[in-house]
């Protein structure tokens, strides 16, 4: 039975966390907002901006914040201020949320503003894994439909990278010849991606991992709560939407068993192992298994580190220190980690590519994992 559009899942919403039009507050970005304020004060707001940076740290929201602020500040009559009545100049991207351009982009109803994402695939009844040319092409009847009140357009593009090239052509078209009073915010966590020429078109907005204690004002904001919140900052390094992420989906305890696996007593736990497998097999685990691939590179990177700058002061699991201590004692082994690392992300994207049974994928790379430990346990014992 296909989905119905109501129960479809939206590409730009970290699930189990409110969607970025609904979140009143950007945390921790005020130097991106600051310089957008600044351009905006000072005459030269660019028709296209490139809001950057890693994942779950409130790009979206600060595209959403920078929407509602354009949409509900028309642009100036040639003979504004000319008697000395001009407002002073806004110092924040905050509107009343009573205004009626907010009322309408909290509804997901404003008339001048677009948002371009991800499609839905009737066939697969499911979401798109680009935006493609069609998206993108839709744009024409938004910009050909004037403004009944004379106001500006703003079309949020979350997120940049994901455009095919046919999309991104068209988008850069857009960009070199932009409708008046049309303005294009694009949100790219990886800005690499896209067509230098796209990329020279904007400016740039870089948004930051946050500090803890905006992380954790972020966190309430979202009603998120962990009693954890030292292991969360060590695996997430400051983003909000991962920690949404590793919260709804019970990410501390995957860790904490992968930790398991390796520190036991009595050596490799190998019926832990198989557990931790089978609880990523089935079309409902597929989150479960997507987190737990995610989490396993992020073991493999923490014991690359270790063996050059010594364990974390921060852990991700109890016991997690020691354990990198032993694993990864020197740069030798370092070594060893970063080059199973690769290997692991060359395999698990072979896998998905062939549909290869998830619980086996899991196995195979835990017990790749049992090997090098191993190996670099003993090179540190005959050294």
């Amino acid at each position: 039975m296909a989905t119905a559009p109501e129960d479809r899942p939206l590409p730009d919403q970290v699930d189990g966390a409110p969607h970025p039009r609904e979140t009143r507050q950007v945390y921790g970005q005020d130097a991106a907002a600051a310089e957008f304020l600044d351009s905006f004060n000072g005459g030269r707001l660019h028709s296209g901006w490139l809001i950057t940076g890693p994942r779950g740290v409130g790009k979206a929201t600060l595209a959403w914040k920078i929407a509602g602020f354009l949409l509900s500040h028309p642009p100036e009559a040639p003979d504004a201020g000319l008697f000395g009545d001009a407002p002073p100049p806004p110092d924040r991207l905050d509107v009343d949320p009573d205004h009626p351009d907010m009322r309408l982009l909290a509804s997901g109803a404003h008339p001048r503003l677009f948002v371009l994402r991800r499609g839905w695939d009737d066939k697969t009844d499911k979401l798109k894994t680009v935006i493609t040319v069609e998206e993108v092409r839709k744009l024409r009847g938004f910009f050909g439909l004037s403004a009944a009140d004379g106001g500006r357009r703003v079309v949020i593009v979350d997120a940049a990278d994901e455009m095919n090239v046919n999309a991104a052509n068209a988008m850069l078209k857009l960009l070199e010849e932009p409708p008046e009073g049309a303005t294009i915010l694009m949100v790219a966590h990886q800005p690499s991606r896209l067509l230098p020429t796209i990329r020279s078109r904007c400016r740039v907005l870089r948004c930051g991992l946050l500090p803890p204690d905006a992380m954790a004002q972020a966190l309430a904001q979202a009603h998120s709560h962990t009693d954890a919140p030292g292991a969360l900052a060590a695996l997430t390094g400051g983003s909000v939407g991962e920690a949404i992420r590793l919260i709804n989906l019970d990410g501390l305890a995957i860790y904490a068993d992968l930790v398991g696996l390796f520190d036991s007593a009595t050596g490799f736990d190998r019926p832990r192992a198989i557990k931790l497998a089978e609880s990523c097999a089935g079309r409902t685990a597929e989150a479960r298994f997507t987190l737990t691939l995610d989490l396993i590179d992020r073991f493999l990177s923490r014991a690359a580190r270790t063996g050059l700058e010594g364990p974390p002061a921060d852990q991700g699991a109890p016991g997690e220190a020691r354990l990198l201590a032993r694993l990864a004692p020197d740069a030798r082994a370092a070594r060893a980690w970063a080059t199973l690392a690769q290997e692991v992300s060359d395999r698990t994207r072979h896998g998905k590519a062939v549909n290869l049974d998830p619980a086996l994928l899991i196995l195979d790379t835990v017990f790749r994992i049992e090997q090098t430990a191993q190996g670099t346990v003993a090179d540190a014992t005959t050294a």
